[in-house]
């Protein structure tokens, strides 16, 4: 190995600062070792963006490991999640308490705080959850908007933070890293900076067996101020930080020139380097040519001490910082930093209420949602909306709520454009950011291009709002094309993630209400395009959709027979096919079910009283049948969907596909046969 490792010596530059190169090799032989011990993993990216971070983390970075939680600290993220050891050594190394080098060693190990990619909740000073390429960057468009947003409403005192987040090739073949490139260049997102590990290398080989753009390029094409330095230079890092730091009307990007697995003499610069142990031969190399002597996972005495001191070097200004804060009297600042709502916010509730109620109109679901909306705003001023180039038609926009502008960001409204899965994600770094609340509005069949951000959300469980409309075939003539048939039943099996499908105005204020009571909980707004009839006419201030199911009408003239199940725009076919049964002598109740998750957190005896003891069951729901199958059983029948919907007038597309009260009375019939 020592003459593989004296040539490739060679090719290994002399580093500016010796000492600067010391400290990055922390995170070398950490990531290289703790790899190793797990037997699998990627050590090619610390290995090669080591030098940015501790440049990044020497120089600039404003945090302080003694309070993981301080609100203005900067954000720093890795888009390039499989790089997870960079991140989880930076932790260890500057004296996050809960990241030890017995964590360090159980690298993807069950039940350690270092899974294989970062995940949020597992460790502080990790931010959010990466790993699907792209999201990272998108999170941190969300970040970094949050701060500028309450930057304009608390000021400089209180918030001025950056927001860090490196990327590599994969993230940038994503596409919603265009959405993401596009959105924070309109925006004008100054206090975010990227940096991008341009090292050439894919899992499959080189970068140019799969694309040949010119990344700056199209950074410069989006109004991003772009610089291109040697990802190893560390004068030259410097350089570039302190000017991105200059530029406030547009985000960063530093192009870094890197060498993944820097130090390794034989995968340096490879695709052998991307991902998998190394060998003890490689990491022999490695040791030999940067001229490390430290047993594996050994750091030298001063070089801790060096990287423990930059860890605690923000304790001055975070005191400050609080003393501004105690200062200032803002108390509603205080609130929104701890995330509680305002005092009286459920009157806002009582108010939509009062108002459907007196309504003499059927209203759609997501007009009756617009109407909370704007009594919600204004007893909740953390509330941020937007939309994907839908506003008119999700009602995400409450009358009071002033549009956010690029470069003015004293607004509560986000135009998103047609970018829905930037839309998700970055709402999902504005709930991680704290102090605000996001929810933005699209169509359910268009949750597909939401979904790998709804997905974490849920995973992270965190309180991302997401308002989708025509949730159904009732949106009529656009056709299959934009008619949700599976995606309730996909959406519902996905772990956390509570969705919701209110079946009148009422329930509606009821969802809205549930979801703001639950801060860490990802949650999802099933709403309809078409008008429907007011089913709950009582003033009660009871909130029955807070236990995710109910029973709506109880049977009549003897125990029950039958029950019928629906949500949405199907609940007032199930109430006219009762009405239909009751006259025949059939005892049928009605269940609402406007949220299963939730639903099934209750007990078994409140479950068992809703269900009923009958067999007898029917469920209705203009989608497909599979999250319905655990209440029906072998006995029970489904109206629904069982193919893609069709073009035409709401009533025509319901008859054409028999989703009609006279299907549900038949439907009926054959489960009481049958029991």
């Amino acid at each position: 190995m020592s003459d593989i490792a004296d040539q490739t010596r060679k090719t290994v530059p002399t580093p500016k600062d010796q000492h600067l190169r010391d400290m990055a090799d922390c995170i070398r032989f950490l990531s290289m070792d703790a790899v190793q011990a797990a037997k699998s993993g990627h050590p090619g990216m610390p290995m090669g963006m080591a030098d940015i971070a501790t440049v990044l983390f020497s120089d600039f970075l404003k945090f302080d490991a003694a309070d993981p939680h301080w609100f203005d600290r900067d954000r720093f993220l890795i888009s390039n999640g499989h790089g997870s050891m960079l991140l989880y050594s930076l932790l260890y190394l500057t004296g996050y308490q809960d990241m030890t080098i017995e964590e360090i060693k159980r690298f993807r190990q069950i039940d350690s705080r270092t899974a294989g990619h970062p995940e949020y909740h597992h460790a502080t000073g990790i931010e959010t959850t990466t790993g699907p390429l792209g999201q990272g960057i998108a999170n941190s468009v969300g970040l970094a908007l949050g701060e500028r947003i309450l930057n304009a409403s608390f000021g400089d005192e209180l918030v001025d933070h950056h927001t860090y987040v490196f990327l590599g090739d994969g993230c940038l073949m994503e596409g919603i890293s265009h959405e993401a490139i596009s959105l924070a260049g309109h925006l004008k997102l100054g206090k975010l900076i990227a940096f991008w590990d341009d090292n050439s290398i894919s899992i499959d080989g080189a970068t140019s067996l799969a694309e040949s753009d010119d990344q700056p390029a199209r950074f410069r094409a989006a109004r991003w101020h772009v610089q291109e330095i040697d990802g190893h230079d560390t004068d030259a890092i410097r350089a570039a930080i302190i000017e991105a730091q200059k530029v406030t009307d547009r985000p960063s990007l530093i192009a870094c020139k890197t060498v993944i697995g820097f130090g390794f003499p034989t995968k340096a610069g490879t695709q052998k380097a991307h991902s998998d142990a190394p060998g003890e031969d490689e990491i022999a190399g490695a040791r030999e040519i940067l001229g490390w002597t430290s047993p594996p996972f050994e750091i030298p005495k001063d070089l801790l001490e060096a990287w423990r001191k930059i860890g605690g070097k923000g304790g001055t200004e975070r005191g400050a910082w609080a003393s501004r804060v105690e200062g200032s009297g803002n108390r509603d600042f205080e609130r929104r930093m701890k995330g509680e709502l305002p005092q009286n916010w459920k009157s806002a509730i009582g108010a939509a209420k009062t108002e459907l109620l007196a309504s003499e109109k059927d209203l759609a679901t997501r007009q009756a949602s617009g109407i909370v909306l704007n009594h919600l705003f204004d007893a909740i001023p953390e509330l941020l909306g937007g939309s994907a180039d839908l506003t008119p038609s999700n009602n995400t926009k409450a009358k009071n709520q002033v549009e956010i502008r690029p470069g003015n960001f004293e607004g509560s409204y986000i135009h998103y454009g047609v970018r829905e899965h930037v839309m998700a994600a970055a709402m999902n770094g504005l709930a991680l950011h704290g102090g605000i609340i996001p929810y933005g509005g699209t169509f359910l069949t268009f949750s597909d291009y939401c979904r790998p951000s709804i997905r974490l959300a849920a995973m992270m469980e965190i309180r991302s709002i997401f308002v989708m409309t025509h949730d159904s075939i009732g949106l009529g003539e656009d056709g299959p094309t934009h008619q949700p048939i599976e995606h309730l039943s996909a959406l519902r099996a996905i772990p956390r993630l509570a969705v919701y499908r209110p079946g009148d105005p009422i329930e509606t204020a009821e969802c809205w209400e549930t979801i703001l009571d639950t801060p860490r909980e990802a949650a999802l707004l099933a709403l309809s395009r078409q008008p429907m009839p007011l089913l709950r006419r009582d003033s009660s201030s009871e909130n029955q959709s807070a236990k995710g199911g109910y029973v709506l009408l109880e049977a009549e003239g003897g125990e029950r027979q039958l029950t019928i199940l629906a949500t949405g725009s199907e609940l007032h076919l199930a109430v006219g096919a009762r009405d239909a049964l009751q006259k025949d002598g059939i005892p049928t109740a009605v269940v609402s079910m406007p949220c299963r998750l939730v639903f099934e957190r209750q007990d078994a005896g409140y479950q068992r009283q809703v269900l009923g003891e009958t067999r007898a069951r029917v469920a209705v729901e203009a989608a497909v049948r599979d999250s319905w199958d655990r209440y029906l059983g072998l006995d029970g029948e489904f109206v629904g969907m069982h193919e893609f919907g069709a073009s035409g007038k709401i009533g025509d597309v319901y008859a054409k596909f028999d989703i009609t009260t006279d299907a549900v009375v038949r439907a009926a019939r054959k489960t009481l046969a049958r029991v």
